[in-house]
């Protein structure tokens, strides 16, 4: 793990407004149009009023059938922030796997997974937000302010803002976007060699129609959410014949 980042207000003077987009022009391949990367503008403005650290908050796969969703906090050193963040949506695989490797070795970053049990036993806003105010809880320092991706803050002990929209707007938001993207794919690739029937290194564990067919081919696996309606109805007999089956992240 990298270094403790500074908490000292940069010498940069604030920007006002809203974050904007900065960086380099999209070269083919990166997978965004216009502009790629982040600047640390909100940071910044935090910082400058005596708030550090500021942590950024994300998390993938609400959606998806089965796996867990993974919960990523991320303090970036004000000093040394990545260029190229951007929403992980956005990204290459490629340009993704760069970026996590840069992000672990220049900020302070935690993980927490909710499993499906978790899931199924609470259900996935609960257990979504539970799995955020964990990884903000296993950071290795304590934030002043954590900026959360979407409407609905999980519950720690510092103040929080969420943002719509954050992951593609905030630098320490994309951040951890982009490492719970990176940590939930390589657990999935790992639960599709255990489970090859599935493809899950190929669909992630959402409703794709080969995981419709492998379903209905083989039943759910212990990674599936059994609360999520197309498994339980396919426990049912009940699981459409065709047709993708994606649930809304």
């Amino acid at each position: 793990m990298a270094s403790r980042p500074k908490v000292q207000p940069p010498s940069s003077p604030p920007v006002r407004g809203r974050p904007k987009r900065r960086g380099r022009p999209a070269k083919e391949g990166d997978g965004a149009a216009g502009w790629v990367g982040l600047d640390f503008s909100r940071e910044r403005v935090l910082y400058r009023t005596g708030l550090a650290p500021v942590a950024g908050a994300d998390e993938v796969g609400r959606g998806p059938l089965a796996g867990p969703v993974v919960a990523a906090a991320v303090v970036l050193d004000p000093e040394r922030v990545p260029q190229g963040l951007d929403d992980s949506k956005k990204l290459t695989r490629a340009k993704r796997e760069a970026l996590y490797l840069e992000i672990c070795a220049t900020a302070e970053v935690a993980v927490s997974l909710a499993p499906p049990a978790r899931i199924d036993r609470d259900n996935i806003r609960q257990a979504t937000l539970w799995a955020l105010a964990n990884a903000v809880r296993a950071l290795p320092c304590r934030p002043a302010f954590l900026l959360v991706d979407g409407n609905d803050p999980p519950p720690v002990a510092c103040r929080v803002e969420a943002v719509v929209g954050g992951d593609g707007l905030i630098a320490s938001i994309a951040a951890a976007s982009i490492v719970a993207k990176v940590v939930r794919d390589r657990l999935m690739a790992g639960v599709g060699a255990a489970f090859p029937a599935y493809g899950f290194e190929r669909h992630m564990g959402y409703g794709t129609p080969e995981h419709g067919a492998a379903l209905r081919a083989h039943g759910p696996c212990l990674h599936h959410r059994r609360s999520f309606a197309p498994v339980r109805e396919q426990q049912l007999g009940l699981f459409p014949a065709d047709g993708a089956m994606e649930e809304a992240d």
